[in-house]
């Protein structure tokens, strides 16, 4: 069972995030502190309401004022609610204009893609009909078109991109205008979500960062490998989850196919996430987490990906499936750790990898996404028994020792499939 550590001498009723002590001391007068911990001195309160306010890259991480010890996040001060209201409306009008703009662009794309290949699929059709002599009418004529569209690869992942980056984006503005508009134009911030996310963006994760840069050197073979950045081939037969191959007797490949990727965007997408899930873990659970839960979910997911699918199979998104669970039912283990409104977030990134599995099933292996989130899922429930405490868990010696074992394990994949790819 995993105890709690002491996290200095605060009091211990509070999480560690929200305490006043978990941000650095105040500077003298009035400023604020940036993304990257720079200091900003202000004139008076009017200079920093003023900052806020015209705030349009949202630099603007902590402030200080004069009757503070530390330095605090702007929506825990009732002054600054004004500006504060202000420049998040105009950040959600901002947000919703981007966003609408996209969804256009990408509509338009998605439906000049479709006619082009109805059209397509029309003239096929009729070349079909009058080779086999054949009378056919406008209802066979129209349910082929749709089966063309349908198993159209193209299709697919047009389809898909404008799920990733226009629609949810859209849905995600729109929600957030709606909020707005329904508090009659005003601002209610969730001070506990934003205190936490702020203060996890300060956090240190060095172990989540050792394992980008894997994946990165990985990457980098493969676009010298394949001389490309948005597809790869020849990278992928090398390294990736081959069936075939893998059901031969080359169990290495489980280990070295979380390490490749599909292409620049796949590759991309798994950096943000690897990011900001490794880096919730490693803060939360400790180091030796983060390439433990990683290596045992991106297995699991590996051989699931093995038992019911085909296709070749490559990313880290088995692993990240598994840190992703494994925060689910941690962070409901230990409730006191993290606010409510964090949770529901980890739970609308499952459902939202769900709806992406059901638009892109013909490109996303949603076997290796389910068993590395149950891998993860399990993984948590076992190791850290349900806990009221705020304290985060203690680290014990077998945690270092294995979780430097699983780092090296991961670190000689890595290597050996740049290896494999670039031989």
């Amino acid at each position: 069972m995993k105890e709690a550590q002491a996290e200095g001498d605060a009091p211990h009723h509070l999480a560690v995030w929200a305490r006043d002590e978990a941000f650095p001391l105040a500077g003298e007068g009035y400023g604020w502190v940036d993304q990257k911990g720079g200091r900003h001195a202000c004139a008076t309160f009017g200079d920093l309401s003023q900052t806020i306010r015209e705030d349009k890259a949202s630099a603007v991480s902590l402030v200080w004022i004069p009757d503070s010890r530390f330095c605090r996040v702007p929506e825990d001060i009732a002054a600054l609610a004004e500006p504060i209201s202000e420049i998040r409306r105009r950040w959600a009008a901002d947000d919703l204009a981007d966003a609408q703009y996209r969804l256009r662009n990408f509509g338009i794309g998605v439906a000049v893609l479709l006619g082009y290949m109805a059209f397509q699929a029309w003239g096929l059709f009729g070349q079909r009909q009058e080779a086999s002599g054949l009378d056919l009418g406008l209802d066979e004529r129209l349910e082929f078109i749709a089966r063309t569209l349908i198993a159209s690869t193209s299709v697919g992942l047009a389809m898909l991109a404008f799920l990733i980056f226009a629609f949810i984006p859209w849905y995600q503005a729109r929600k957030k205008m709606a909020e707005i508009r329904h508090h009659g134009g005003s601002i209610t911030p969730n001070v506990p979500l934003i205190r936490f996310e702020t203060w996890l963006d300060f956090q240190k994760a060095p172990v989540t960062r050792v394992l980008l840069g894997m994946i990165t050197l990985v990457f980098l073979a493969q676009v010298i490998s394949d001389r490309s950045i948005f597809t790869f081939q020849t990278s992928i037969e090398r390294a990736g989850l081959m069936k075939e191959a893998y059901r031969g007797g080359e169990y290495w490949r489980l280990f070295t196919a979380p390490m490749l990727h599909g292409g620049l965007i796949h590759f991309v997408m798994n950096a943000v996430g690897l990011l900001y899930l490794g880096k919730r873990l490693e803060v939360f659970a400790s180091w030796p987490h983060v390439p433990m839960v990683f290596l045992f979910s991106a297995m699991v997911g590996g051989e699931a990906s093995a038992r019911f699918l085909d296709a070749p199979s490559v990313g880290a998104s088995g692993g990240l499936m598994g840190w992703l669970g494994f925060l689910l039912v941690f962070e409901t283990l230990h409730s006191a750790l993290v606010p409510r409104s964090a949770k529901r977030r980890l739970l609308g990134g499952v459902l939202m990898t769900a709806l992406i599995g059901v638009v892109g099933y013909r490109f996303i292996d949603n076997a290796a996404h389910f068993g590395g989130l149950l891998a993860g899922m399990a993984y948590a429930g076992i190791v850290f028994p349900k806990s009221s405490s705020v304290l985060r868990p203690k680290m014990n010696v077998t945690d270092r020792i294995v979780g430097v074992g699983s780092l090296a394990v991961i670190a000689a994949s890595a290597i050996f499939a740049a290896i494999r790819i670039v031989g």
